[in-house]
C-alpha cells in the first residue's frame, strides 16, 4: 500500500484544478449555507443538527491552510531557502486588503444607513466599539472587540499567526520522522481539547473569538503533519482514493449520528491529505477557478446576508407566504455566490495581481504559490 519517500514512485505534487479545490469550494458554499441557516422560513438547525455545526468548516479551513502552505512552502523552509521577509509579506498581502475592504464597505453601508435613519435589524451586532479589534485583525489574541461586523475574520486573525509560525515549524518538524510527526500532531490536538474543557469550559472547536488563536494552532498544525506525511510517504492513487471515501462516509455518518468533534476533526485531516495524496491528471479550469473563490466567498458571505435579508425585512415580511419567503431565502443563497464571484474578479483577484504578481520560479511546474493559495 505505502511505500518509503526513496521508492518510486515519488509523492504527487499539489495542484490546481483538482480534489483540493473541489473540496474548498464544497466547504465555502456550506459556509455560506451556515451563516444563512438562521434566516430561512424554518431554521435549518430544526431539521437536523448538522446545519449549526458551522465549527466543522472552520476546522476544514484552519487544517487545509495548514497543508497547503506546507506543501508549498515546507521543504523551502527547512532548508532555509525562502526570505521570511518575502513569505510575510506575500501572506499580508493576500489577506489584508480583501478583508479592508470588505469590512470597510460594511462599515460606511451601517454609517450610511444610520444618517438616512436606517436602524440594522440586529443592531447589537454593529457596535463601532467592537469593530477596531477587527479592522486590524487581532480580536483572536484576547484584545476585546471583534463581536459581531463580519464576524467570521477571527479565522484570518487567528490564521495570521500561524502563518507567522509557519517557517519554525516547519525547521524544527521537517527534521522528524513522518509518522512521528502525525501521531503528535494527533495527540497534541487531544491534550488541548482536554485542556481547553478543563480550564475554558469548552471543547477546543468552540472556543470563543478571543481564544482563536489557541483553538486555530493544534489545528492548523494536523494540516501541516499531514502535509509532511504527504509530501514524504507515497499512496496509490486507489489506496488515497479509498481512504479518502472512507473518511468522508465517516464524516457523514458521525454528523448524522451526532456531533463526535475530535473525531471529525481527524476525518476531515484525512481527507485533505486524501485530496492532496490523488494525481490532478486533467486540470478543470472551472474547479480551480471554483476553488480560487473560496476565500471571497468566506469574507463576503456574511455581508451579503446582512444587506440581503437587511433589505427585505424593511419591507416586513410578516405577511409573506411560506412558499415567497422560500423564494427570497433561496435567492439570497444565490445572491451570495454571485456577490462573492464579484468580488473575486471585480477586486481580489486584480489586487493581487498588482500586489503579488506570480515568480519566474515557483515551487510547483505550471502553478504558481500565490495562484494555488490565493
Amino acid at each position: 500500500m505505502i511505500a518509503s519517500e526513496h521508492a518510486r514512485p515519488q509523492p504527487v505534487r499539489i495542484s490546481r484544478g483538482g480534489w483540493l479545490d473541489i473540496l474548498r469550494f464544497v466547504a465555502g458554499a456550506l459556509i455560506i449555507l451556515y451563516h444563512f441557516r438562521e434566516a430561512a422560513p424554518t431554521p435549518l438547525g430544526q431539521f437536523h443538527p448538522v446545519f449549526d455545526r458551522g465549527y466543522l468548516l472552520t476546522n476544514f479551513f484552519i487544517i487545509d491552510s495548514g497543508y497547503v502552505l506546507s506543501r508549498i512552502y515546507g521543504d523551502g523552509f527547512a532548508a532555509h531557502a525562502i526570505p521570511l521577509h518575502a513569505y510575510v509579506r506575500q501572506r499580508f498581502l493576500r489577506v489584508a486588503p480583501s478583508h479592508l475592504m470588505v469590512v470597510g464597505a460594511l462599515a460606511l453601508l451601517i454609517a450610511l444607513a444610520g444618517l438616512f435613519g436606517i436602524a440594522p435589524s440586529n443592531p447589537q451586532w454593529f457596535d463601532w466599539g467592537q469593530l477596531p479589534a477587527q479592522v486590524f485583525l487581532v480580536q483572536a489574541y484576547g484584545v476585546p472587540g471583534g463581536l459581531g461586523w463580519n464576524a467570521p475574520t477571527w479565522t484570518l486573525s487567528a490564521l495570521l499567526g500561524c502563518y507567522l509560525l509557519l517557517p519554525w515549524i516547519c525547521r524544527l518538524l521537517w527534521r522528524l520522522d513522518p509518522w512521528t510527526v502525525v501521531i503528535g500532531a494527533g495527540m497534541l490536538m487531544i491534550a488541548t481539547d482536554w485542556a481547553c474543557r478543563t480550564w475554558l469550559g469548552e471543547p477546543l472547536y468552540r472556543l470563543p473569538l478571543r481564544f482563536g488563536f489557541i483553538r486555530a494552532l493544534p489545528l492548523f498544525l494536523l494540516g501541516v503533519a499531514a502535509a509532511l506525511f504527504g509530501s514524504r510517504i507515497y499512496s496509490t492513487p486507489r489506496w488515497a482514493g479509498s481512504i479518502g471515501l472512507f473518511a468522508l462516509v465517516g464524516l457523514v455518518a458521525a454528523q448524522i449520528i451526532g456531533h463526535f468533534g475530535l473525531v471529525s476533526v481527524i476525518l476531515l485531516t484525512v481527507l485533505i491529505w486524501a485530496a492532496g495524496a490523488l494525481p490532478t491528471v486533467r486540470p478543470s479550469r472551472l474547479i480551480e477557478h471554483l476553488g480560487l473563490m473560496s476565500l471571497a466567498m468566506f469574507l463576503t458571505n456574511e455581508v451579503s446576508r446582512i444587506v440581503w435579508f437587511g433589505a427585505f425585512d424593511a419591507f416586513g415580511q410578516s405577511g409573506w407566504s411560506d412558499a415567497a419567503r422560500w423564494g427570497v431565502w433561496t435567492a439570497g443563497l444565490i445572491a451570495a455566490f454571485l456577490g462573492a464571484a464579484a468580488f473575486r474578479y471585480g477586486f481580489d483577484r486584480p489586487v493581487q495581481t498588482m500586489l503579488n504578481p506570480p515568480r519566474p520560479r515557483t515551487p510547483l511546474p505550471g502553478t504558481s504559490a500565490d495562484r494555488l493559495i490565493a
